[in-house]
């Protein structure tokens, strides 16, 4: 503090800028308090009767700390930073920790680093885990390799690294096996994510025990109370996939327990649903709409997630803090109506920008395979075959045994039985697999992907092979993203050429082609249940029971082995 801020915090000079009477939404007490917030050089100078040199009179309106997502993948948004930045400012979102595996599965450091670059003075404050479980499994294969501890060790006293990224190899954690341990060490001291669905009782302990000390996928509240009585953090996750909110924040709310160990995440949240509902201003509105106090359904908005991990100067209005502040007229729909980072009002201007920056050619050349052909995704036909059933509004599948439509021996697909294809796309194995799946309904054509969790494998699907292998030329060709095929010709695309996940056009023009293409999908039979592209995406993760198709072929996740094992 200088002279000069002391002498603005007392009142005796004034202050640079003034938020005039509005009421402040006091995360530390839970209160309102209607007063004024003095702001110079980016930071909060005081709460109480100020003047100023400029002011704002904010009369009947709340003024809020920024929103902090604490748990989200930038690559999920198909956006580079800067462009998923100025989606989330404007949503009130000015914080965020950020888990970069999906790109790292792909790049390995080389991603990491570019990421790490590209997050720098942004409309929201990105910072990172690093990530625990590259691969995810040992069942495939992904472009980087294995992420060990010695290779995470520079990152961990690097600026923006805040602790270690979700542990999904919880079983690995728990056992206390090695690879796991070594990693954690290295975060001893600072925070390490979970990601452990489902565990109860001496696993709990055990994961807990190992230093893990949050987890996203709790999926009852029964569930996140017995993790936040184990001495869990919990985040309640509001995405576009997965929804726990209402379940969580009403159980606990009945249980009478604490929530000041709650936060809110999303995850996987798509922009186009961020502009319509909101971000971490949704969970916030939906908390109040469930009986949760709004200062303190706020605060676990805010607060609760900066304590936890440990962001210094955000998640409050207060001396000291920096000045991220939201201006929202209904406090219960939670919209800003302005937003303030580092002391200055956000313009269309600032929403606007070209935040630039290059990305590294090898992070633009990560689609490597060579040519598919029809006796690579030939199928035999038995008398009965393993089929994968997609259920409508679920990334679980059922694991079916039916006969399906064959010709000379081989399966043909049809407008019940689509082809699901995995082809490695790291230039490693050049393993091709493929299976029939029941559900996703498309007619004259096929879509294909080059996302697919967590090793963004190609993945595609569709009622004939000259459209499949249409499709995944094209995405080779363009190093990477959407494609939809039909009769022999391309009907839809979208390039995600940065390690074949993200884009840095801008976001409306990614939004109005993902929406079109949509259109097209579902005019070819895709099921309106269904989201062609982010339904495949998952199909090959192995850890969503109950049967998976990975490039090495069919997996049955309950009894976690290879069905031609």
């Amino acid at each position: 503090m200088t002279e000069k801020e002391s002498r603005m915090a007392r009142g005796l000079e004034p202050a640079d800028l003034v938020l005039k009477n509005g009421t402040v939404i006091n995360v530390f007490t839970d209160e309102m308090i209607k007063a004024d917030v003095a702001v110079s050089g980016g930071k909060i100078i005081g709460v109480g009767h100020y003047s100023g040199l400029e002011e704002i009179d904010c009369t009947g309106r709340y003024l809020a700390p920024g929103f902090i997502d604490a748990h989200v993948h930038i690559e999920s948004s198909m956006l580079v930073p800067g462009e998923f930045s100025k989606v989330l400012a404007k949503a009130g979102t000015l914080s965020i920790v950020a888990d970069p595996h999906e790109a790292v599965n792909v790049s390995g450091g080389a991603a990491l680093d570019w990421l790490l670059s590209a997050s720098r003075g942004l409309l929201a404050d990105m910072y990172f885990m690093i990530p625990s479980a590259v691969p995810a499994s040992d069942l495939e294969t992904n472009g980087a390799g294995e992420f060990l501890a010695e290779d995470m060790e520079k990152y961990a006293s690097m600026e923006g690294v805040i602790g270690l990224g979700e542990t999904m190899r919880f079983l690995d954690v728990i056992a206390a096996e090695k690879r796991m341990t070594d990693k954690i060490e290295i975060f001893r001291d600072r925070r390490v994510d979970g990601h452990a669905p489902g565990i109860t009782g001496g696993d709990v302990q055990a994961y807990r025990l190992a230093g893990v000390d949050s987890d996203h996928e709790c999926s009852s509240a029964a569930e996140a109370l017995e993790k936040l009585r184990a001495g869990f953090a919990v985040l309640a996750r509001e995405g576009s996939g997965a929804k726990n909110v209402e379940d969580i924040i009403s159980g606990l709310l009945d249980e009478g327990v604490s929530l000041d160990r709650v936060m809110f995440c999303t995850d996987d949240k798509h922009t186009a649903e961020i502009k319509k509902e909101g971000h971490i201003s949704t969970c916030v509105r939906k908390a109040i709409e469930l009986g949760v106090p709004a200062a303190k359904a706020y605060r676990m908005g805010s607060l609760n997630a900066a304590e936890h991990y440990g962001l210094k100067g955000k998640g409050a209005v207060g001396a000291g803090y920096d000045a991220d502040i939201l201006i929202i007229d209904d406090l219960e729909t939670v919209v800003p109506s302005a937003v303030m980072k580092g002391g200055r009002m956000l313009t269309e201007a600032d929403y606007g920008k070209d935040f630039g920056g290059s990305v590294p050619q090898e992070l633009l050349e990560t689609v490597i395979f060579g040519k598919v052909t029809v006796s690579d995704i030939t199928v035999t036909a038995g008398e009965k075959n393993d089929v994968i059933c997609m259920n409508p509004h679920s990334l679980v599948t059922t694991h079916r045994q039916e006969k399906v439509g064959s010709e000379n021996g081989l399966f043909v697909p049809d407008d019940v039985y689509s082809k699901l294809c995995v082809i490695e796309r790291h230039g490693k194995t050049g393993e091709i697999s493929a299976a029939p799946v029941k559900g996703f309904g498309i007619v004259n054509g096929a879509v294909a992907t080059s996302v697919a969790h967590d090793s963004h494998n190609i993945i595609a699907a569709g009622d004939n092979d000259g459209d499949i292998i249409e499709a995944v030329e094209e995405l080779r060709n363009m190093q990477g993203g959407y494609v939809i095929a039909s009769g022999g010709r391309i009907a839809g695309r979208l390039p995600l050429p940065v390690c074949g996940l993200m884009t840095d056009k801008p976001c409306s023009e990614v939004e109005d082609t993902v929406r079109d293409m949509l259109d097209t999908a579902h005019n070819m039979g895709v099921s309106r249940d269904i989201d062609p592209f982010i339904t495949l995406s998952f199909m090959a993760l192995t850890v969503i029971p109950e049967l998976r198709l990975t490039e090495r072929g069919l997996f049955d996740v309950n009894e976690m082995s290879y069905l031609n094992a």
